[in-house]
């Protein structure tokens, strides 16, 4: 996707995405645990933002965290994606968000494999598409 074909306003970001989508991708919500498709997906492919088509993960970097969210060693390409400090509901984490589009797509956590840098990037399914 173009930049210019991206929404700018919330209103044609309801119109794009479904009401799941819109409610974790641009009010950072969250989908319950094992709930979501794409967290026991075993398929090969890379993993792009549901909003503007980004790429983020690469399925070779997809592991069971058993958390219940489809969890990631590393992103695609660090430039794709931004962290910012969350406080909120009282815990102290990092959130991950699309780089081109400011999307929500979850946290990253110091608990992931330690033999593969020690994160784990906990991305919620309805922000993800498999390009396989």
């Amino acid at each position: 996707m173009d930049d210019k074909d991206m929404p700018k306003t919330e209103d044609e970001w309801k119109k794009k995405l479904t009401p799941e989508q819109y409610r974790i991708l641009r009010e950072k919500g969250t989908e319950a645990p094992f709930s979501g498709e794409l967290n026991d997906s075993h398929e090969k492919g890379m993993f792009v933002c549901a909003a503007c088509g980004n790429q983020l993960f690469s399925s070779d970097t997809k592991f069971d965290s058993g958390t219940g969210w489809p969890s990631f060693t590393d992103p695609v390409n660090l430039q794709n994606i931004e962290l910012h400090e969350d406080s909120d509901h009282g815990m102290h984490r990092t959130e991950v968000t699309c780089k081109r589009c400011g999307s929500h797509l979850g946290h990253v956590f110091d608990d992931g494999p330690q033999d593969k840098g020690g994160k784990r990037y906990c991305i919620n399914s309805a922000c993800l598409l498999l390009k396989k």
